[in-house]
C-alpha cells in the first residue's frame, strides 16, 4: 500500500512539472445560453434552436483544457391538416468533450482575458415525437428526422473576461453552436 501511494505521488509530481494551464483558477463550470444548428443537422430543414449549455472544464496541460459538456434544445412545430391540430416536438442533447487550447501567451493577453480555439466531439441524442400517424412512416419523416443520434463535431473560437478570480463572462462562437454565458471558477 505504501508503494502504491508513493508511486501515485511520484506520478502526480511528474505530471505537474511544467503543466501549469492557462486557466489559473482550477476547475471551471461554464453555463450559457445560445443558438445552434448542431453540425448541420437542423440546418438542413432551416431550424436553429435556442440552447442551454453546461460544461465542466479541467486543466490538462499548459494552455490546454478538456471539458465534458451537455447541451439541451427543444422546439415544437404546430400544424393543421384536415382541420385537426398536430404537433411535432424535437428534443436534442449534444453530449461529448470539448478540447481547448488557450492563446493568451501568443496574443500577450492581460490576466483579465482568455482567448482560445477549441474542438468538440460527441454525439447528438435526438427524440422526435409526432401525434400525426401520416408522417411517422412517410419518407418526409425518414429523411428529416431520423438523422439524429449522430456524431457531433464543432470548431470554436472563444474569449472570456474575468470579472474577478471566481467569475467570468464568455463568448464562444462555433460552426454549429454558439453560446454566451457565465464561467464560475
Amino acid at each position: 500500500m505504501k508503494k502504491l501511494k508513493l508511486l501515485a505521488i511520484i506520478l502526480i509530481s511528474i505530471c505537474s512539472i511544467g503543466a501549469e494551464a492557462q486557466e489559473k483558477y482550477g476547475t471551471t463550470v461554464n453555463l450559457g445560453l445560445g443558438i445552434g444548428g448542431y453540425s448541420g443537422y437542423y440546418r438542413n430543414i432551416g431550424y436553429y434552436l435556442p440552447i442551454v449549455h453546461l460544461d465542466v472544464e479541467f486543466d490538462v496541460a499548459k494552455n490546454f483544457t478538456l471539458a465534458p459538456f451537455i447541451n439541451f434544445g427543444s422546439y415544437a412545430y404546430h400544424y393543421q391538416r384536415n382541420h385537426i391540430d398536430y404537433i411535432h416536438k424535437v428534443t436534442i442533447m449534444p453530449v461529448g468533450v470539448k478540447a481547448s487550447y488557450y492563446l493568451d501567451e501568443l496574443l500577450q493577453a492581460g490576466s483579465k482575458w482568455d482567448f482560445y480555439v477549441a474542438g468538440s466531439l460527441g454525439a447528438v441524442l435526438v427524440r422526435s415525437t409526432w401525434n400525426d400517424p401520416y408522417y411517422i412512416n412517410g419518407d418526409y419523416y425518414d429523411y428529416y428526422y431520423t438523422h439524429g443520434n449522430q456524431l457531433y463535431f464543432d470548431l470554436h473560437l472563444g474569449a472570456e473576461y474575468h470579472i474577478n478570480n471566481h467569475v467570468g463572462i464568455y463568448l464562444d462562437l462555433s460552426n454549429g453552436l454558439s453560446t454566451a454565458g457565465i464561467a464560475i471558477h
